[in-house]
């Protein structure tokens, strides 16, 4: 698969505006300021591809790029806190519909923040990806912001705090140093040809 082939496709605020799927997807999904534009910009070599903000609960559609035979979606950020109730309930009902919609998904990349424990909201998605039996990897971000203590500390406590899914992939990605890429990219692959 060629990683340098992909192009932004269009943009969906509500699920009924979503497309039908066809072609296999990758999808992208974590909490707000996760760091979820900038892997996907890091994976596929490009700077502005998905727009990378400084305020959280920036992305409030879901994305979707055209790749090497392969759509990639990216889904809105979950679990900011000040957006207002009519917006998290269009939130709600456009990730309903998206998971709904029998869309051919091959693979979640499913980001946590590697330097804090996972969110109420990460456990609720993690446990919805598990349920409904969608394949997923966890992609634990910003890891080069923790020194060498903090990240043998970090991966003691992940070992507990995501023990429901130790079975499950995980891998270490910094967008800055270029962590975890090669490996992120080799789940898509793998994925893709699963499929």
């Amino acid at each position: 698969m060629r990683f340098d082939k992909i192009e932004f496709s269009a943009a969906y605020g509500t699920s009924k505006q979503l497309p039908p799927s066809g072609v296999p997807e990758i999808v992208f999904s974590g909490r707000s300021n996760v760091g979820k534009s900038s892997l996907i910009n890091k994976v596929f070599n490009r700077k502005n591809l998905a727009r990378v903000s400084s305020m959280p609960g920036k992305t409030i559609t879901v994305n979707f790029f055209k790749g090497d035979g392969v759509v990639f979606a990216d889904l809105p950020g979950y679990g900011y806190a000040k957006r207002e109730q009519s917006e998290k309930k269009r939130w709600a009902d456009l990730m309903e519909g998206y998971f709904q919609s029998g869309r051919n998904i091959a693979l979640v990349i499913q980001l946590i923040d590697m330097r804090h424990a996972p969110s109420a909201d990460d456990m609720v998605m993690l446990d919805f990806l598990r349920q409904a039996n969608i394949p997923f990897v966890i992609a634990l971000t910003k890891c080069d912001k923790l020194n060498k203590t903090e990240t043998e500390k970090r991966r003691e406590e992940i070992k507990s705090e995501l023990a429901d899914y130790s079975d499950i992939t995980m891998i270490e990605f910094s967008s800055v140093k270029g962590i975890g890429v090669e490996e992120v990219k080799a789940e898509i692959v793998s994925a893709v040809a699963d499929v």
